[in-house]
């Protein structure tokens, strides 16, 4: 079951470390997505499986925001007229899905390690 302030808990954690993770760039990222999942793993207390779902929330409630932000960002940029907005839309289209996922699938691997721990 969904334990959703777990979730939100998660999210949050890895909304604020990712602020920060811009001084580390590719590794904050990456620890922010790890941190936020293990966080949510282990506030949901359901053990592997349960962490591991919690995980993905947050990881994914993550990466949507961050990829609504990049589709965001291309519109303004294409809408000053340097790049033509077709070929702006679907690079970052394309990225936006790419950091949606990678976001989300470490965050459920981390909440997974988290569940186990907290069950424990």
């Amino acid at each position: 079951m969904v334990k959703w302030r777990a979730v939100f808990a998660g999210f949050a954690v890895q909304f604020v470390l990712g602020v920060f993770a811009f001084a580390i760039p590719g590794v904050g990222h990456a620890a922010a997505g790890l941190l936020g999942g293990f966080t949510a793993g282990w506030l949901a207390k359901e053990g592997v499986w349960g962490g591991a779902v919690n995980g993905l929330l947050a990881g994914a409630l993550g990466g949507l925001v961050v990829a609504s932000f990049l589709v965001l960002a291309s519109l303004v940029v294409s809408a000053t007229g340097l790049v033509p907005a077709g070929l702006l839309g679907l690079g970052v289209a394309a990225f936006s899905v790419v950091v949606f996922l990678l976001l989300a699938v470490d965050s459920a691997i981390a909440g997974a390690i988290g569940g186990w721990l907290a069950a424990r």
